[in-house]
């Protein structure tokens, strides 16, 4: 009947040679601990007086670390084996690879060279739609900031233009408040004028009254006292003593 260190071995799958020689190397220890497991059991120390299995336990202890040491270090060599092979085979596993792939990779470039000229006018036609579609974005993108700036150029030209417009009516408002204030200023100054020469007039009218007034008075008076003929001028109306 199998033990479990056979069951172990044989379910790793391990080659027969190999699976043997680490039989061969642990199978002794299998055998002792299933003795001492034993033994182990046998020895129970309930009081200070048992000497002598207190010694057996020790004894028992001390040859069991032993023997635990020794598979310890014989799980390190058989390891260290192994990965020595391990590290062998990797290398010469990669040898052979750098070998083989290249050239299973020639053929199969050989065997889908319609696939592969396919792809490649694919990818160079992904590439230039996309070249193109990024040179339109950056285009569009141009064409959107040319269009603002004239905008901006438009505004500001518009805003100058307001502001030159409302300057040149506003001194043209000026200009013509001002013509209307010469007009009134020279239309007011005629009125003054004429006002003062029709008061000027007036004044020489009454004075030119008055002294007719008295040279008629003063005729009539001496006409009264003369008895002389006075004769009325048709044109003045001053009258004269013959």
């Amino acid at each position: 009947m199998e033990n479990k260190l056979e069951v172990i071995v044989r379910e790793s799958g391990l080659e027969s040679t190999k699976a043997q020689f680490i039989l061969n190397q642990f199978q002794d220890y299998f055998a002792i601990a299933a003795d001492w497991e034993m033994k182990a059991k046998a020895i129970i120390v309930t009081d200070e007086s048992q000497k002598a299995e207190m010694q057996m336990a020790r004894a028992g202890r001390l040859f069991l670390k032993e023997k635990r040491v020794a598979i310890e270090k014989a799980r390190k060599e058989l390891k260290e084996q192994a990965l020595r092979e391990g590290k062998a085979i990797d290398g010469i596993a990669n040898v052979l690879k750098a070998l083989i792939i290249p050239i299973e990779e020639h053929l199969e470039r050989q065997e889908k060279f319609v696939e592969i000229r396919a792809k490649i006018a694919e990818d160079k036609r992904l590439a230039e739609e996309a070249a193109r579609i990024e040179a339109e974005r950056i285009a569009k993108e141009a064409a959107e900031k040319a269009e603002q700036e004239r905008i901006r150029l438009e505004n500001e030209k518009l805003k100058a233009e307001a502001v030159e417009r409302e300057r040149i009516m506003a001194a043209e408002r000026a200009e013509a408040e001002a013509k209307q204030r010469a007009i009134e200023e020279k239309a007011a100054a005629e009125r003054r004028i004429a006002e003062e020469e029709k008061r000027k007039s007036q004044m020489e009218i009454e004075r030119l009254k008055r002294e007719a007034d008295a040279e008629r008075s003063k005729q009539e008076m001496a006409k009264a006292t003369s008895g002389q003929q006075l004769i009325t001028c048709p044109h003045c109306g001053k009258e004269f003593t013959l």
